[in-house]
């Protein structure tokens, strides 16, 4: 129901939707204790989840991959390594764990909102996690949000041609719909290509979610936690649903009704977490951890412009 009244006000006020669901969630949040909702709110947002990050490969093609040449494979690939690696060095460096900097880091470098949740599902359990979740799906989906508004006039602004732009946009705003939104108001082909280059970060989402494993198995478990497998089955899942879709063998019926169930499963993901979430403890933060997203979100997109002056 806090996924359908968020889809609801999305639609008819133009709000993020994952936002719209996480705020309607931490207003329930008396439901998660002492209630006979909280066994569903823990199933949704642990089960449900993991279902709707695996469902984000059919999203993605091998083909739609290689078809766009090797400059924006290598600009997405070394902007998602660096971003990742100054979030890391960054969240030392201001007092936090380096995990929470690749948890912030991946999100603004790979896909918002679905590649903070997905990241986590992939981390053992921590006393803070569910906090620093939240507070990373606000500031992503607000931070894109903006982007989507002001990156579009940026391009304009340095002179880039269609693809240059779509290539712009597609690797440097967070979320999906809002990679869209932006590439389809200046054109056509800026849309197309923003958002092929955007499924490139998507399918990015595999490798990164394997690094936070072997980094988390490193350093050994969290005490009462187990230690996560090499390769949690949703990543599993996630592989094989691109490899599915990239035979070409599902109806383009199909993968539409796939991708919207990997959107609702996310969408009621985020409202569960937000039900699970005290507001006093979100606003517990501080401005380090805000700095942290504006640091990483302001140098994606200056080393994306970088990237695209200096490839052929």
């Amino acid at each position: 129901m806090l996924a359908t009244a968020a889809a609801f006000l999305s639609q008819h006020y133009g709000a993020p939707v994952m936002l719209v669901a996480l705020l309607l969630g931490m207003a329930m949040n008396f439901l998660s204790t002492e209630s006979a909702c909280a066994p569903g709110i823990e199933f949704t947002a642990r089960t449900v989840l993991r279902i709707g990050v695996a469902m984000l490969g059919l999203r993605i093609t091998v083909m739609q991959i290689a078809a766009l040449g090797w400059q924006p494979l290598l600009l997405v690939g070394v902007s998602i390594v660096l971003t990742i690696a100054v979030g890391m060095i960054a969240a030392r460096l201001l007092g936090f764990q380096s995990i929470f900097g690749l948890l912030t880091g991946g999100a603004t470098a790979i896909c918002g909102a679905s590649a903070a949740l997905a990241l986590s599902a992939s981390l053992p359990a921590h006393p803070l996690k569910e906090r620093a979740t939240m507070f990373t799906v606000v500031g992503v989906s607000s931070l894109s949000t903006l982007a989507m508004i002001a990156y579009p006039m940026l391009a304009n602004a340095v002179g880039l041609d269609a693809r240059g732009a779509g290539i712009f946009l597609g690797a440097t705003i967070h979320d999906v719909a809002q990679v869209v939104g932006a590439g389809y108001s200046m054109s056509r082909e800026t849309g197309d290509v923003a958002t092929f280059v955007k499924l490139v970060r998507v399918a990015m989402l595999l490798p990164v979610i394997v690094f936070a494993v072997m980094l988390t198995r490193a350093r050994g478990a969290s005490p009462g936690s187990a230690r996560p497998p090499l390769l949690p089955g949703f990543a599993v899942a996630f592989a094989g649903c691109v490899a599915l879709s990239s035979t070409g063998w599902l109806p383009s019926a199909a993968i539409a009704l796939g991708s919207d169930v990997s959107r609702w499963c996310l969408v009621a993901a985020v409202a569960a977490l937000g039900a699970k979430t005290h507001l006093r403890e979100l606003a517990a933060v501080g401005f380090k951890p805000v700095a942290l997203m504006v640091g990483e979100t302001a140098f994606l997109a200056a080393l994306a412009l970088a990237l695209l002056r200096w490839m052929p």
